[in-house]
């Protein structure tokens, strides 16, 4: 009886579980399916760039001999649900079960266990960490600290290690990458790549298909294959990795990528493996090429981050998502949209969005996360938009990410105090500030700053929760030290403005 062998859109591995266990008799399905690439209203580029990855990865495996059935978004015949297609294909090819590598979201974990054809879900072993490596780390943990995980896994890898001991006597170098960055007209930035007829198709269906979706699908210059992904690969490593660490959280209003690798779209995808990215880096530092705090912070990025993410995701389970630990219940600005804003910072960051369908992290956590998280907004709106609108956005590493690292809405799993700031981190940080509508100096009036207004406020209203936080005890106290007019003033200010946010007005 022959088999399906299933291949999702981010699993574009030659060496991903399901299709290790592919023969030449069994049938591999990819589908393009409207279910898909419509549960959230997705950038138009992510959708591209997915389905002309697959397009190409299923050529290549067509190329190598494997029996591949392929369904394109605007086939005739497609039911436009991954179950649907696996079932149409079992009956064209009398197929009795399915092999299928486990997804990185619950939703379509539920829809494969619950098809009425067998499906047996192989784990997905391209991560360093499978889920009982970190199940056994966190067990009888009061903290799960990414810290603590990420030295295990340096210690289980060897990366960057001399013997048992982290490679220059410490295990973290991020006091050594927090500093501003100037323009430069020399900085490299990540290679395009030019769309092929392959792309172009895929461009034009989209255009036609997802015209009222958030965001720029042209100019499109991301690669498509694995071939160009080691092509951005190495000129990362050979142009911006030195570089990267010191100005890992810097921002530039006309220069969105620094010394950022833009690598996660193929990580994610699966066209590049978390392995091979970490060697080069590595590699990199111990040929002299790259000194040790870009090397290590790029590192604790992936093997740190992004693995602990996924634990953290799969550990929790599929309410994680649904966590709201502050309560916070307004609703996500329009601004976030592409609505107008008189933030230059927000902005910036939700223009680069639109544009690129990318902003780094500091971008993410530090000003679109910092502002949602001061203006009380519900943490599901904002899972959904960090979902919808970034290339990399898979909800195993988007939402503990957000939900977790942004939002605090798990209530202190992931991190140990709210990732909050004023106006100050972001005008130290970048060059937004300086022809912004709003006085980054100003603390109280309609001019002031809203991140220093909403800061305090944000801390008053949660004053019961984190009060007795040893990382934020100081904070309460230079409140408490202030005028009681001014404070007056700062609580009915910001109050003045949330309720213009809420009605709708620009803000």
């Amino acid at each position: 009886m022959t088999r399906l062998i299933l291949v999702l859109g981010d699993q574009l591995s030659r060496d991903v579980a399901a299709l290790r266990e592919a023969g030449k008799d069994d049938v591999i399905v990819m589908a393009e399916v409207m279910d898909e690439a419509s549960y959230v209203r997705h950038h138009p580029k992510k959708i591209a760039f997915l389905f002309a990855a697959m397009r190409k990865f299923a050529a290549r495996l067509a190329d190598d001999g494997f029996r591949v059935a392929y369904t394109r978004l605007d086939d005739p015949d497609n039911s436009q649900k991954i179950g649907g297609e696996l079932l149409r294909r079992a009956a064209e090819f009398d197929a009795d079960e399915v092999i299928a590598t486990e997804p990185g979201e619950w939703r379509l974990i539920d829809i494969l266990t619950y098809l009425p054809i067998k499906v047996h879900q192989r784990p997905d072993d391209r991560f360093f960490a499978s889920h009982d490596d970190f199940d056994t780390w966190a067990k009888d943990r009061k903290e799960l600290r990414m810290e603590w995980f990420y030295r295990d896994m340096r210690r289980k890898t060897g990366l960057l290690m001399d013997g048992d001991q982290p490679a220059g006597g410490k295990w973290n170098y991020d006091h050594d990458n927090r500093k501003p960055a100037d323009v430069d007209m020399f900085r490299e930035p990540p290679p395009r790549f030019a769309p092929d007829a392959v792309t172009n198709e895929v461009l034009d269906l989209v255009a036609a298909r997802f015209p009222d979706n958030f965001g720029d699908l042209r100019p499109f210059d991301y690669a498509t294959e694995r071939d160009g992904a080691l092509i951005a690969l190495q000129h990362f490593i050979s142009h911006s990795l030195d570089e990267f660490g010191p100005y890992q959280d810097a921002m530039l209003r006309d220069d969105p990528h620094l010394h950022h690798s833009v690598l996660s779209p193929y990580l994610n995808a699966g066209l590049l493996s978390p392995r091979e990215v970490c060697d080069a880096a590595a590699k990199a530092h111990a040929d002299g090429k790259a000194r040790l705090n870009s090397a290590e912070g790029f590192i604790r990025q992936i093997l740190g981050w992004r693995e602990y993410m996924r634990g953290i995701y799969f550990r929790e389970g599929p309410d994680y998502t649904r966590r709201n630990a502050l309560n916070h219940r307004r609703r996500l600005p329009w601004m976030y949209w592409g609505g107008e804003t008189r933030m230059a910072c927000m902005a910036a960051a939700i223009g680069q969005t639109g544009r690129l369908a990318y902003a780094h992290h500091i971008q993410r956590l530090m000003v679109t996360g910092n502002f949602a998280l001061l203006a009380g907004i519900d943490p599901a709106e904002v899972h959904e938009w960090y979902l919808s609108v970034y290339i990399d956005a898979y909800e195993w590493v988007e939402a503990p990410n957000t939900i977790g690292m942004s939002q605090f809405a798990d209530g202190g799993i992931v991190g140990s105090k709210p990732y909050v700031s004023s106006g100050n981190y972001i005008n130290k940080m970048s060059d937004y500030c300086g022809d912004c509508a709003y006085s980054v100096t100003a603390k109280t009036g309609q001019n002031a700053c809203p991140f220093n207004l909403l800061y305090w406020d944000f801390l008053v209203r949660h004053r019961d929760r984190f009060e007795t936080n040893p990382r934020m005890s100081r904070i309460y106290g230079n409140w408490d030290r202030m005028d009681a007019d001014k404070r007056r003033t700062i609580r009915s200010d910001a109050a003045a403005f949330l309720r213009k946010m809420s009605d709708g007005a620009v803000v």
